[in-house]
């Protein structure tokens, strides 16, 4: 790697990782504010490719809320997964009754074309029993096939899916973290599940360990400190090429900012006992340091 942030053409937020044919593939929201508003401005998610995390390839994905007729507008965090030659985008977005929704789009091709794979929500305001909001969808399959969807911001929600990928398989519930904000992610490695989260606020990433995706789960700390000038923190953790990586955003370019924010990836580094170490940050203060190239793939 040759630096962070690794994209600095435009302001990028909440990643989500696919690893595919050798291929990592970076999907982030596209953070727009104008300089100095004091708000988020997400319109469309942004697609980027790298077989080195050095040379990042940008895909014209054309993927907006206005793929979903049902939704208003608000390009949120989201997450790719792959399935029987599939590939499933989860999104946050707003509806137009009103609240979060979580949406789901697929495709044939992890560069899109994506289509609304339902015609309707996958989760509305409805779900949220027990208060919180629709934001930062996850999804893993276990190891016997059974998928499940986390999200919430405030309140941690999960529930089953059918192997469609599009329908729920079972009840909503919910789990308790400790200064639970937004960001879940989930990640399994050996007999391990891996919970991370933004946690607090400003945040920090926090992380709790299970042996089943029911729990019960532990507590295990700070994974990740509060990013450069940012207030927000979403991880992605995947392994590509047998190395295991941390993707998340900072606010550390020129201009940027908690509204305006970037792309970074960093090692990640397990214990012999199985839980994580601290990750570093690491970032580079000029372009020619970097010398990271952007291509536009049509």
């Amino acid at each position: 790697m040759n630096g962070n942030p690794i994209i600095r053409h435009k302001f990028t937020s909440d990643p989500t990782v696919l690893v595919h044919n050798d291929r990592v593939y970076v999907y982030t929201g596209h953070d727009e504010a104008p300089l100095r508003y004091p708000g988020y401005v997400l319109t469309e998610w942004l697609c980027f490719s790298s077989d080195d995390l050095q040379t990042w390839d940008e895909h014209p994905i054309d993927f907006s809320p206005s793929n979903f007729s049902w939704a208003a507008r608000d390009a949120f965090a989201s997450k790719i997964i792959h399935r029987d030659g599939k590939f499933y985008f989860y999104v946050s977005l707003t509806n137009r009754s009103g609240g979060e929704a979580i949406g789901v789009a697929v495709a044939d091709n992890p560069t899109g074309p994506f289509i609304d794979a339902r015609g309707t929500p996958l989760v509305t305001t409805s779900h949220l029993v027990y208060g919180g909001r629709n934001f930062d969808p996850s999804v893993i399959i276990d190891d016997d096939g059974q998928a499940f969807l986390f999200w919430g911001k405030d309140v941690c929600y999960y529930a089953p899916l059918k192997t469609n990928m599009i329908e729920m398989a079972g009840a909503v519930q919910t789990i308790a973290l400790p200064k639970f904000q937004e960001g879940v992610h989930l990640h399994k490695r050996e007999e391990w599940f891996y919970l991370c989260y933004g946690y607090d606020m400003p945040e920090k990433v926090a992380y709790a360990m299970s042996r089943h995706i029911h729990g019960p789960w532990e507590f295990k700390g700070i994974l990740n400190e509060v990013p450069v000038n940012c207030e927000t923190n979403r991880p992605a953790i995947v392994d590509f090429k047998g190395v295991p990586y941390f993707f998340y955003h900072n606010g550390a370019l020129a201009n940027g900012g908690s509204y305006r924010r970037s792309l970074c990836v960093d090692r990640l580094y397990y214990n012999a006992d199985g839980t994580m170490k601290k990750v570093l940050m690491t970032t580079r203060d000029t372009d020619v340091a970097l010398g990271i190239q952007i291509l536009t793939k049509e």
